[in-house]
């Protein structure tokens, strides 16, 4: 399973997801995030996430 998380609500989500993506942007501190770490939502985050994780060409 994979979580993308961006605010405090988020942290659970992120940390007990198999893969756990935090927003460039997002509130949650570096030791509170799952596993990576990707663009803000300015920026297309959530998309850089699924093409980098999740799509399979």
């Amino acid at each position: 399973m994979v979580a993308i998380g961006d605010n405090a609500n988020d942290k659970e989500m992120v940390q007990k997801a198999g893969l756990g993506v935090a927003m460039g942007n997002s509130m949650l501190s570096s030791n509170q995030i799952g596993n990576v770490i990707v663009g803000d939502n300015d920026h297309d985050g959530v998309a850089e996430a699924i093409y980098k994780y999740i799509a399979v060409e």
